[in-house]
């Protein structure tokens, strides 16, 4: 593949380039910028964070997980690009050192470059911006004081990249045409979970067809009746949609990827990979999703919930893909819960979301899914059946939290017992009902 982009302000052109060369191993070991560190090598730790802007404006990603065919006709800053030509510092580099962000230093290029995304995007919220980078020295203390230093500092002229001239776009129909012709082909968004195949599990991927050149799979419909996420819409663009409309939603995104993974990771590339605790599908679900997917000349819909068949088996048939996903526009009543080990960026052990709808005191409706409590995501049935039409009190609620037996077979594994998995499940509709009757249940906040 060929490759053009901006480096550090400079146009780099690259020849039949390996579609699975990932950018933080080609900066350090064919460029030697090794201020990019490699930490985890799986988009967690934040210490390869670059700066990439396109046409949608910059962002942070993990130069680890990130290929470079990604980066076709965007401009990429490392951390060695973020001083000035002269050697000018940035001006939260300037706040690092008065600040005394820095300790053994490993991390810190990481955090500049995602403190200099935020400060050329004017994001404040800096405990969310650094989320997805990993301190093991100095504690956050001091880094966020020299972000708060340096938010209102101007951007200094060398960051502002000229107008970035994206690659050659690709229609869908002309997508759709390629993978039926080459169905075991691995298709790749954001490769925030491909990415891990080639670091982590060393798989070699020979055949590829990148996602990102078609700008089909990238719009957001809304109309009067539905929203609609093209399937390479990314998650930081779905949590901004989602704030107003299910803000219970938007907050469970913010959790569960960092900015940098949220600014890669797409709706449908969460959804395809059919993992039974990946987080987007149980909310979903409780919306009465619509998944739409493409074969060829032929499209289908159907609901989100039947396209989880089996654990790692999905109803997408040879050459078919995700084309995109709608959600009916409703009044919001949606509550979405993520149990992880960490708070911030980790991996759901259960995920609960419920959508009720109360009417004079009785349940009218009900949609209920878990991920993390089967091999698939999939709605409490059970649990459905003996809501509707009951009185909404505390008393139904606590009746019918056993019948989540009914629906779910946990397992145990090492995110947790599959007891532990059920009773707090259970719990998760409790707080439902609390959070209904004005109970404060946050469960960061600890009373007496």
């Amino acid at each position: 593949m060929d490759v053009t982009f901006l480096l550090n302000g400079e146009s780099v052109e690259l020849r039949d380039v390996s579609p699975t060369v990932t950018l933080l191993d080609w900066l350090r070991e064919d460029r030697g910028l090794t201020g990019t560190k490699e930490g985890c090598n799986e988009g967690d730790c934040g210490a390869c964070t670059v700066m990439v802007t396109d046409a949608r404006g910059a962002r942070g990603l993990n130069a680890c997980i990130l290929f470079l065919p990604q980066l076709d006709g965007c401009a990429v800053r490392t951390v060695e690009g973020i001083s000035g030509p002269d050697g000018t510092f940035h001006p939260v580099q300037d706040a690092m050192v008065t600040h005394h962000g820095s300790q053994c230093g490993f991390c810190t290029p990481g955090f500049v470059v995602q403190m200099a995304v935020a400060h050329r995007n004017g994001d404040h919220a800096h405990d969310d911006a650094l989320a997805g980078n990993l301190c093991r020295c100095t504690g956050y203390a001091p880094i966020i004081r020299a972000a708060e230093a340096a938010a209102d500092a101007p951007v200094p002229d060398w960051m502002m990249e000229p107008q970035v001239q994206g690659p050659d776009p690709i229609s869908l129909d002309d997508l759709a045409a390629d993978y039926l012709a080459r169905p075991d082909a691995t298709l790749i968004a954001g490769a925030t979970d491909v990415g891990l195949w080639v670091t982590k599990s060393l798989v070699a991927l020979d055949d590829v067809i990148f996602l990102n050149r078609c700008p089909d799979l990238q719009d957001i419909a809304i109309t009067d009746d539905t929203v609609r996420f093209g399937a390479g819409v990314t998650m930081d663009r779905v949590m901004e949609i989602m704030a107003d409309r299910h803000p219970s939603y938007a907050e469970m995104i913010r959790r569960y990827g960092s900015a940098q993974v949220r600014a890669a990771a797409t709706i449908g590339g969460n959804i395809a990979n059919g993992s039974p605790i990946g987080d987007n599908p149980p909310a979903l679900i409780a919306l009465g999703a619509v998944l739409h997917l493409r074969r060829g000349d032929e499209t289908r819909d159907l609901p989100l919930e039947d396209f989880f068949v089996d654990y790692g088996k999905q109803d997408r048939h040879p050459g078919e893909l995700v084309t995109g996903v709608s959600i009916p526009v409703q009044q919001d009543r949606l509550r979405v819960y993520k149990l992880s080990k960490r708070f911030d960026q980790d991996i759901s052990a259960v995920c609960g979301a419920f959508n009720l709808r109360i009417e004079d005191g009785t349940v009218a409706a009900a949609r209920i899914a878990f991920g993390g409590m089967a091999g698939v995501p999939k709605r409490a049935t059970s649990v459905e059946a003996d809501l509707i039409g009951a009185r909404w009190t505390e008393d139904t609620v606590r009746a019918v939290m056993d019948r989540l037996e009914a629906d779910f077979t946990p397992l145990s594994d090492m995110r947790a017992s599959a007891e532990y998995r059920l009773k707090t499940a259970q719990n998760m509709l409790l707080r439902v009902w609390n959070e209904d009757q004005g109970i404060a249940s946050n469960v960061l906040e600890v009373s007496a």
